[in-house]
């Protein structure tokens, strides 16, 4: 019977695994960074992490938009360039409108970047 409690014990505490709240913690800290414009943190949590913008750029939402228009309403310039560099060509495209309603600087960026 105690083989059993112990092992039902062991095996309920490594189906709880902190990951979400790992994920969580890492958009905050992407969120806070693009917000504050500091280009050179967020490239080293990024890398220190193993994390590449285009594959957490569509799970990753900072106050309820995706993280290229929050850089435009932030007016985070560095953190939108070095975004708009990184993103395909297709997903810079498809938020250029959103984009230039908050910044005229990221939407030529986009432009240039598109041609």
């Amino acid at each position: 019977m105690k083989r059993i409690l112990i092992a039902s014990l062991i095996s309920a505490a490594f189906a709880m695994t902190p990951t979400a709240h790992a994920a969580d913690s890492s958009a905050l800290r992407i969120c806070e960074y693009v917000s504050v414009n500091d280009k050179k943190r967020l490239r080293s949590f990024l890398k220190s992490n193993k994390l590449k913008i285009r594959k957490i750029f569509k799970s990753i939402k900072c106050n309820g938009q995706n993280l290229l228009v929050f850089a435009a309403t932030s007016n985070a310039l560095d953190v939108g360039e070095l975004l708009i560099g990184k993103l395909s060509k297709k997903i810079a495209a498809a938020n250029l409108e959103e984009v230039a309603s908050h910044s005229k600087h990221l939407e030529a960026k986009i432009k240039k970047r598109i041609q």
